[in-house]
Formats: structure tokens, C-alpha cells, sequence
């Protein structure tokens, strides 16, 4: 039986470049770190002979991320990601699969059609509603091929494509600013299962087509609707090539999520195809909430290249614990924002929610919860800059830059800006619903922490959380030149606050000792 498909696709590169192994065996390109995390996982590493990236050791993540930058100011050399997960060895497009999901389809020959097994942490899952609007649609499913049966782990709608032709031309709203545009745009597709949406935005001039045009994606995940520790959403960029059919699913996101926990959807931070990101029946993202793609569309590859590569650097960082992930200011927004400003796009800062009040609030945070650690994450969250916190804010403000490059304006740009100015043809933007299952519906992220605590019952001892164990990193696989870990904001606060605390018992004490004498 032949499982063939008609692409081969990953990123930019091709699947060819690469050979599918265990995870365990991908210590040569990817490291040790990354050999555990995967050890089980099905991964695909580049062959050898291949270039690929590699991390600086004794340096900060984004420091080494600038000094690759500015050692190539002109274009990038080609070089391939360390890993990818791809988690299942086959793909088949045009699938169908019947209305009780008990068969598939393919090449028009009938299968016994199975699901990949279900996480026992997992609290939603495949039902009949599920399998009633996959039937209605040609699908591409990964997962794994045998004789007469096909297991899924991942699905990807054939529809959700950005062409091949360009999606009609939005009108866009009036608003103060591009910022306020694109959270008009999606305030207008707050339901979780609306259907599949392209827009265009931007275009430099019409095409007849983007097919083979490389992309720039950045990706908005919505708040889970089961979930008060979600309300936040997700964000990740992704890189790739429109394929020939306009086809998307292949593209590569670069996803961060915290390695020091066990997620209850089985998520390991790394490069993965869209369509798992999206798809995958554990881990996707589209059957736990919405989401939204900000494309953009180029004629070169040159600023495509420069975001990978430089992904590629975080990600080695990452796996070997230079970089430990920290919601308040070291999460999948910051990490991929501050790559952005590392190689040279000047997306605006928009500062903390109040640094003011974090500080003034330290104490009565502390005596409220009973917890210097809550009032110190409280703290964190409240300094830290927004486009580097929440995912809404980021992605508003990458397109407020793709919009001035648009313009022209590349005067306070690095080399990534550039890059971007000189070959943008086009920005799209893309809906993408909730896969319909037994999980809640979700909705639009947060835009703010306040609205975040709006969301949250007023009564907190009923709030949704899921608990997950954590997953301690083994200290035999420290590699010796790993810097300490950089301070917290909070650090300074507790200092500060102990001093003014020591400060004031001892005026106190002086009085009391005046007073007696």
C-alpha cells in the first residue's frame, strides 16, 4: 500500500532535507537537551552535510540571537532548523472519512480509520460532533499508515489555505491606529466555530497568485473557554512557502510553552508543522480555542531565512535551559518578540501595565495572598512590557510595524525591517476555527491584564485550572559554561520593600527608645 503525497513540504526547506528518527537520536543536530525532551517523539532532523543552526555557549539567548544578526548584514546563508516534531511518520491529502469516523477514504480505497490514543491528563476529546464536521470536508491527516487501518494524530481541513489566488481585499475599519484595526477585525470573529476566513489587508500592487511566495506568519491562539489560567491565548511565528494549491499546513511554527511542566496536551516547545499546531488531536490548538494568522506575504526569502535562524539559536537555548521559561516575562510572547527586535524589526513598545502600581501594591499583595512568591509573580506581570505579555498586544503591534514598512517608513529599522520593506507584496490575515468536540467553546484573548481579571470569577475558589506535574530538567544534562539564571523585576521590589520595612522598625524602635529615656 502506497501512502504518497503530492508535497513534501516543511518551513522552507524540503522534507527530503531531513530523515524521520526517534527523538533519541537527535542529540547530533539538536542536542542532548532536545534528545530527552523527544527521546519517544517522532522527530525529523536534517541529514548530514546540512547546515544547521547553532547556539553560542557562555551568552544570553538574544544577545547571541543580535551578535548572528549584525555578522550578516547582507542575506543570510541557508541553514536547517536542529528538529522539527512532527510526532507521526505518514501524510495523506484528500482524505474522507465517513460520518461515524470508522473509516477513511484515501485514493479512493476504504481504510479502518483509528485516533491516536488519548492523553489520560486530556479532558476533552473527539466526539460525534467532531466526527460529523470532518466528514463534511476533504482532510490531510498525519498519523500512521498500516496495512488496512489508518491511525490519526493530526487533522488539517483541505479548505484552510491562503489561496491560490489572493483572498479578497478587506476594507479595513476606521480606527486610531493599526493596532485598533486588527482588534476590530477580530471582534468581528468572536464565535469559535465561524467558519474559515482569508482576508487580505495589504497588497503592494494585484497578483494574480502567491503560490511558492514565501510567508511570515505570526499566530494568535484565543482563550480556552475551560481554562481561567488561559484567557491570555497563545502567540508563535511561523515561516514557509504558499504551496502550489495555496495549501498552509505545512509551514512551520515555532511554539515556546514551558518545558518544566508536563502539559496536559502533551505540547514539548519546538518547530512544528502548522497543521499539528493547529491539528494535532492532543496538542492542537484548534480544538481547544480560535485563532488568527497575520501573513505576511514576500517575494524573497531573505527575511524568512533571518526569523528562522534565529528561532533556531532560541530554541537550542532553550532546550538546554539557559533560557528557563517564566510566565511574567519570559513566555512564548517575550521569547518570539524579543528574537523580532534581536534581528532587526522595530515593532513599538508599548510599556508595562503600571510599573507604579506594581510597586506601590508589592505589600498589600503580600498580605492579601500570604505568599511573597504570588505577590512577587503579581509584580512580574505588572512590569513587564505589554507587546512582550500578552499575544493580542504583540500581534497588534507587529502589524502596526508591517504597516509602516508597507508605507515606506524604514528609517528606525534594523536588518530585519529591512529585509521585510524591501520584499513585501502583500499582508494577509486568516480565521481559523475551533475544531467542534466535547471541549468548551473558546473566544478572543485578553487585551490587557485587567480584562483578565474581569474574566475571572468573583468568587476565586471557583476558578477552572488544570494541575499539572511538573517535569524537572536533570541536572546531568547542565552543560557547564550556563550562565545563572538573569533576575526577576520582583528581585529589586523585595529588596527595596525589606529595606523600607528594616528602615521603618528601626525609626520605630528609636522613638520608643527616646520616649523611655
Amino acid at each position: 500500500m502506497s501512502w504518497a503525497r503530492d508535497r513534501d513540504a516543511l518551513g522552507i526547506y524540503t522534507l527530503a532535507d531531513f530523515e524521520i528518527v526517534h527523538g533519541r537520536d537527535a542529540q547530533r543536530t539538536a542536542g542532548r537537551a532536545a534528545a530527552w525532551y523527544f527521546a519517544d517523539e517522532t522527530v525529523a532532523i536534517p541529514r548530514s552535510g546540512l547546515e544547521v543552526g547553532r547556539a553560542a555557549t557562555g551568552v544570553r539567548p538574544f544577545h547571541d540571537v543580535r551578535r548572528f544578526d549584525e555578522s550578516h548584514p547582507g542575506a543570510v546563508p541557508r541553514e536547517w532548523p536542529p528538529l522539527a516534531w512532527i510526532a507521526a511518520p505518514d501524510v495523506v491529502d484528500e482524505a474522507h472519512l465517513s460520518a461515524d469516523a470508522s473509516r477513511v477514504s484515501i485514493d479512493g480505497r476504504q481504510h479502518r480509520f483509528t485516533l491516536a490514543p488519548k492523553l489520560a491528563s486530556n479532558r476533552s476529546w473527539f466526539d460525534a460532533s467532531s466526527a460529523a464536521w470532518f466528514a463534511d470536508r476533504p482532510l490531510t491527516l498525519r498519523g500512521t499508515a498500516r496495512e488496512d487501518s489508518f491511525e490519526a494524530r493530526v487533522f488539517w481541513p483541505a479548505s484552510f489555505r491562503l489561496g491560490p489566488a489572493p483572498p479578497p481585499l478587506l476594507t479595513l475599519p476606521r480606527a486610531e491606529g493599526p493596532g485598533e484595526t486588527l482588534r476590530s477585525i477580530m471582534r468581528a470573529s468572536t464565535e469559535a466555530h465561524a467558519p474559515f476566513e482569508a482576508a487580505t489587508l495589504w497588497q503592494k500592487a494585484p497578483a494574480a497568485d502567491w503560490v511558492g511566495k514565501p510567508a511570515l506568519a505570526f499566530v494568535l491562539n484565543g482563550a480556552q473557554g475551560d481554562d481561567d489560567e488561559a484567557h491570555a491565548g497563545h502567540f508563535a511565528i511561523a515561516t514557509g512557502r504558499v504551496a502550489a494549491d495555496g495549501g498552509i499546513g505545512d509551514w512551520l511554527v515555532n511554539s515556546f510553552y514551558s518545558l518544566d511542566i508536563e502539559s496536559e496536551k502533551g505540547i514539548i516547545a519546538a518547530p512544528v508543522p502548522l497543521m499539528n499546531y493547529q491539528g494535532d488531536v492532543n496538542a492542537g490548538q484548534s480544538w481547544y480555542r480560535p485563532s488568527w494568522l497575520l501573513i505576511a506575504v514576500l517575494d524573497d526569502e531573505s527575511a524568512v531565512r533571518r526569523v528562522q535562524s534565529g528561532l533556531n539559536r532560541v530554541f537550542l537555548q532553550f532546550w538546554r535551559h539557559q533560557l528557563p521559561y517564566y510566565h511574567p516575562t519570559d513566555n512564548c510572547t517575550s521569547m518570539s518578540m524579543d528574537t523580532l527586535r534581536a534581528l532587526g524589526l522595530d515593532v513599538p513598545l508599548l510599556g508595562p501595565t503600571s510599573r507604579a502600581g506594581a510597586w506601590a501594591a508589592f505589600p498589600w499583595l503580600v498580605a492579601r495572598e500570604r505568599s511573597v512568591a504570588k505577590a512577587r509573580l503579581t509584580f512580574d506581570y505588572l512590569v513587564t512590557e505589554r507587546t512582550r505579555l500578552l499575544p493580542a498586544i504583540a500581534i497588534e503591534s507587529i502589524f502596526a510595524a508591517l504597516m509602516r514598512l508597507a508605507e515606506g517608513n524604514v528609517t528606525q529599522t534594523g536588518t530585519l525591517g529591512r529585509e521585510i520593506a524591501r520584499s513585501l507584496e502583500a499582508i494577509a490575515w486568516l480565521h481559523i476555527p475551533q475544531f467542534p468536540s466535547s471541549r468548551a467553546a473558546g473566544g478572543l484573548p485578553v487585551f490587557s491584564l485587567r480584562e483578565y481579571r474581569h474574566r475571572l470569577p468573583a468568587d476565586r475558589s471557583k476558578l477552572v485550572t488544570v494541575p499539572v506535574p511538573s517535569r524537572a530538567f536533570p541536572e546531568t544534562l547542565r552543560d557547564a559554561d550556563l550562565l545563572p539564571p538573569a533576575p526577576h523585576p520582583s528581585d529589586l521590589a523585595v529588596r527595596g520593600w525589606t529595606l523600607m520595612a528594616l528602615g521603618a522598625i528601626a525609626v520605630a524602635a528609636a522613638a520608643r527608645s527616646r520616649g523611655a529615656g
